[in-house]
C-alpha cells in the first residue's frame, strides 16, 4: 500500500502544492488533481511508465484511452496532427471553448504511446479551466493524460475527500482544489470536414457542452454505439460511473414495483410530490439533484455526489428519478443510463 497524501491548493498554499505535484510528475509518479469537470489522476502523457500506473491504479482496461490535457493552446499540436480540412473549425472551437470542458478527438502525433490512445491513431485532447491544474501543466511543461481519479466504472469524485474514498493507498498525492465547478466530465467530439459545407461533429460523450452550444460551428450527430464494439474516446461504455449499489431507471414511476423487504433510496430531479417518484413509495432516503427548483446545471452538478451518498447510505437499491433530455440533461441522463446498466 502507498501512503496517500493530501495537499491544499487555496491561495496561500497553491505555489507549493503546485511544486510538490510537478515534482511527482516529473518524476513519473501519478497525481490526483482538480479540473472544472470532476477530479483526474494525472501523469506525464508522453511517459509510458508513467501512464502505465494510472491503469494500474484505477484498475482500467488498456482498450480505453486517456484524455490528454494541455496547459496552452498551442501545445495541440505537440500531441495532434491538424490538417487543413479541420483546422479552422478547430481553431474556431478552441477559441470559443478552451480552456474548458470541449475534448476533441484529432489524429496524434507519433510521440503519444499508444497505451494513452488504447492503440488508436486519434488522441483526445482538452484545455482544462482549472487554475491549479494549468499551472501545474506549465510548470511541467508536459501535456498530462487525466481520466477521473475513481476506481474503473465507478462514480466519478468531485472533491478530494471522494478521491481518498477511491484510491487512497493507491496514489502518493492528492491536490485539494476544493469543489469541481462542473460536476460532469467534459464533451467528447470527433470532427467530420464536409467539402463547402460545415462539419459533422460526432458526439462521442455528452457533457457541459451541449448540441445547442455546438451547432453553430458544426452538424452535431451522436455517434452510434454498437454492443462490444471497443471504446472509441472514453466513457463510452455501455456500464460506467456505477455505484456499488444496484441503481434503476424506469420508464415512469408506475413502472417500479419494490420487492417486500428491501430498502430503497430516490435520487430525485428536484424532490417534488407532483414529478410522481417521490410519492410512489416509503423510500429509505430521498436526495435530491437540484431541490425546489429543478435547474439542470445544479443538477449536474450534483449528480455524482448524491450518486456517492446513496450508494454510502446501506440501501438495496437506488432508483433514479429521469430528467428532461434537453442541453445539460442529455449528458445527466447519459451518465444514469451507463451507471443502471447490467
Amino acid at each position: 500500500m502507498t501512503e496517500t497524501r493530501i495537499v491544499s491548493a487555496t491561495n496561500d498554499d497553491m505555489k507549493e502544492a503546485v511544486r510538490e505535484a510537478v515534482a511527482l510528475l516529473a518524476a513519473g509518479e501519478v497525481v490526483a488533481l482538480p479540473t472544472e469537470t470532476v477530479y483526474g489522476l494525472g501523469a506525464d502523457a508522453l511517459n509510458p511508465e508513467a501512464v502505465a500506473k494510472v491503469f494500474a491504479a484505477k484498475d482500467r482496461p488498456s482498450f480505453d484511452p486517456l484524455i490528454v490535457h494541455v496547459s496552452r493552446k498551442a501545445e495541440i499540436e505537440e500531441v495532434a496532427e491538424i490538417d487543413d480540412p479541420i483546422r479552422d473549425v478547430v481553431e474556431r472551437l478552441t477559441a470559443n471553448f478552451w480552456p474548458g470542458p470541449l475534448t476533441l478527438v484529432l489524429p496524434k502525433k507519433a510521440g503519444v504511446p499508444d497505451l494513452v490512445t488504447s492503440g488508436l491513431p486519434t488522441v483526445a485532447v482538452r484545455q482544462s479551466a482549472h487554475p491549479i491544474f494549468r499551472a501545474i501543466g506549465r510548470e511541467l511543461g508536459r501535456p498530462i493524460a487525466a481520466p477521473s481519479a475513481n476506481r474503473f466504472g465507478r462514480i466519478s469524485p468531485t472533491g478530494a475527500a471522494a478521491v481518498m474514498k477511491e484510491l487512497g493507498g493507491h496514489i502518493p498525492l492528492i491536490i485539494d482544489g476544493g469543489a469541481c465547478s462542473e460536476g460532469l466530465e467534459s464533451t467528447i467530439i470527433a470532427i467530420e470536414p464536409r467539402e463547402g459545407k460545415k462539419p459533422i461533429f460526432k458526439l462521442l460523450r455528452p457533457g457541459p457542452v451541449s448540441k445547442e452550444d455546438l451547432q453553430q460551428y458544426g452538424k452535431v450527430e451522436r455517434a452510434k454505439e454498437r454492443p462490444g464494439e471497443l471504446p472509441h474516446a472514453p466513457g463510452q461504455l455501455a456500464s460506467h460511473y456505477a455505484p456499488r449499489t444496484p441503481l434503476l431507471m424506469f420508464d415512469s414511476p408506475e413502472d417500479f414495483q419494490p420487492e417486500p423487504g428491501k430498502r430503497y433510496g430516490l435520487l430525485s430531479y428536484r424532490g417534488a410530490e407532483k414529478d410522481g417518484y417521490v410519492g410512489a413509495h416509503e423510500w429509505a432516503r430521498i436526495e435530491s439533484l437540484s431541490p425546489g427548483s429543478g435547474k439542470l446545471a445544479e443538477g449536474a452538478l450534483r449528480l455524482f455526489f448524491v450518486m456517492r451518498e446513496l450508494d454510502e447510505a446501506g440501501l438495496d437499491a437506488i432508483v433514479a428519478e429521469p430528467v428532461s433530455e434537453v442541453g445539460l440533461g442529455v449528458a445527466i441522463m447519459d451518465r444514469l443510463r451507463r451507471a443502471s446498466a447490467k
